[in-house]
């Protein structure tokens, strides 16, 4: 797995190359969401998380935890994530340039479909849900274990359930 150093001089040189192309084309933006933002934030998670990612594509779910649950992983550097099936557990991160990132939502899908389950297209469409409404709904979840790195120890963190 990625050391932080090493997505971090990552992230700065992909940041650099698309500030050069935004000042060679001002009129276009350069996101990076995509493929390229998924995979990194499937490669934090893995880092950071009790989840182990699929080694093949399989439909709706990037991994599992160490005790079966299904999980989606979303990653972004915008200010909402994206969401089409309904999964068992859903992780979304923002990451930040430096390579750090915040937690938006960890936990059960089902918050997530009460909330938003009325929306035209939810569960077969990807559509797109506000990080400041996912981070409300996911304080109020039961969470996935993370593993915290202290001294180069990984420790198991078990948050409180609400």
């Amino acid at each position: 797995m990625p050391e932080q150093v090493v997505i971090k001089d990552a992230l700065d040189d992909i940041f650099s190359g698309i500030r050069k192309l935004k000042k060679a084309l001002p009129g276009k933006e350069f996101t990076m969401d995509g493929r390229l933002v998924g995979d990194i934030g499937e490669a934090i998670v893995q880092r950071d998380y009790d989840v182990e990612l699929y080694d093949v594509l399989v439909e709706g779910y990037d991994g599992e935890t160490s005790d079966g649950r299904l999980v989606q992983i979303k990653a972004t550097f915008k200010e909402s994530l994206t969401f089409r099936t309904v999964p068992d557990y859903y992780i979304g991160i923002k990451i930040h340039e430096d390579g750090s990132y915040t937690e938006i939502y960890n936990g059960p899908s089902e918050p997530i479909q009460d909330k938003y389950g009325h929306r035209k297209w939810f569960g077969e469409k990807l559509l797109s849900f506000p990080n400041k409404v996912l981070k409300e709904l996911s304080e109020k979840s039961v969470m996935i274990s993370k593993y915290q790195k202290e001294h180069n120890k990984l420790l198991k963190w078990t948050p409180q359930t609400v």
